[in-house]
């Protein structure tokens, strides 16, 4: 490592800056905490808050992983990658059970991980209610209020015009039975991965200058109406072609001569791990036993999330139910 910055880039008071934001951030779940956003060496909305944080509790002994969108060899990922490595010369790995620290954007790792390993999201929109709220001064009134209306009114909105809800990604979710939480652009495939999960969640937004938490353990619980549950992306009938994972969440390839449809595992560090090579059996899960790999990978997730019931059929009309939190605490527990 070449001395030509402090450890981790950062002078101490900026990184005890963060810190203090991060415990603010891990003592009020899902908390929107201001820091003092700085200035970085790659542009704004390119990951400045997740590595922010990345930078601020990087210790010597740590392994470091950072993905973009499922892949570690993305120009992101490498990029950010190579900076840490530069100012703090910390072992970096692909493999996400020897990661202790993991950046990542967009995709939570398919394989589980433990309450040793840290989890850092980059985030590009940290506020839930700027869709239809602008101000916020009137956003932060409305999360002191506990005010929701809004976001519970856009769900309905897509219920009645598309008798679904249409988010594709960040569905909102609420934390600790309290603060409703934009949880980083993941898919709705991993928001149940965030629920009694093992492991600490730091999301940090570099351009709104906000950072928030997720403790280990604690209730995630997505938005959803009683007769119009939640639902992930699912792959039913589908298997990756190079490994033949089932249950994980897949990339749809097409191919542009013959027009042949493939899917691939979106996460390139689990589809060339040791219990998903394309030598083993199609179910490579069964097969191995790896607790982290193929067919049970969503199953784990929506076992914790008690409340999760796969919707068989929409009914007629939308007659709309809120849920409880008192209700899902009825039903949650520890993973």
């Amino acid at each position: 490592m070449q001395q030509r910055y402090n450890y981790a880039f950062f002078d101490e008071a900026s990184k005890r800056e963060i810190r203090r934001a991060l415990i603010k951030g891990v003592s009020i779940p899902g908390y929107q905490v201001p820091f003092a956003s700085r200035e970085m060496p790659i542009g704004r909305g390119w990951g400045t808050g997740g590595l922010q944080i990345t930078l601020a509790v990087i210790g010597r002994s740590d392994v470091l992983k950072v993905i973009d969108q499922g892949s570690d060899d993305s120009v992101n990922a490498v990029n950010i990658k190579k900076l840490v490595v530069d100012t703090t010369d910390v072992e970096v790995t692909d493999a996400t059970e020897e990661a202790t620290l993991i950046q990542s954007r967009h995709r939570i790792p398919e394989c589980p991980l433990r309450s040793d390993q840290v989890l850092v999201l980059q985030v590009p929109t940290p506020e839930p209610l700027r869709s239809f709220e602008p101000s916020e001064a009137a956003t932060k009134r409305l999360h002191a209020e506990a005010d929701y209306t809004g976001a519970w009114l856009e769900l309905f909105d897509q219920i009645v015009r598309f008798d679904m809800t249409t988010t594709g990604a960040d569905h909102p979710v609420q934390v600790n039975g309290r603060y409703v939480m934009a949880p980083s652009p993941i898919p709705r495939f991993d928001n149940l991965k965030l629920h009694q999960a093992e492991h600490l969640t730091l999301l940090g937004a570099g351009r709104e200058k906000k950072i928030y938490a997720v403790p280990p353990y604690t209730q995630v619980k997505p938005l959803d109406f009683e007769d119009y549950p939640f639902s992930p992306e699912r792959f039913d009938g589908k298997r990756c072609h190079l490994c033949g994972a089932e249950g994980v969440y897949l990339d749809e390839l097409v191919d542009e001569a013959t027009g042949a449809v493939r899917h691939q595992c979106n996460d390139t560090a689990f589809c060339a791990s040791s219990a998903c090579q394309p030598t083993k059996p199609v179910d490579a899960a069964g097969a191995s036993g790896a607790e982290s790999c193929g067919s049970k990978a969503s199953s784990r997730a929506e076992a914790r999330f008690v409340g999760f019931s796969p919707q068989s059929s929409a009914p007629e009309a939308p007659s709309l139910t809120f849920r409880s939190s008192s209700d899902f605490q009825k039903g949650s527990s520890h993973a």
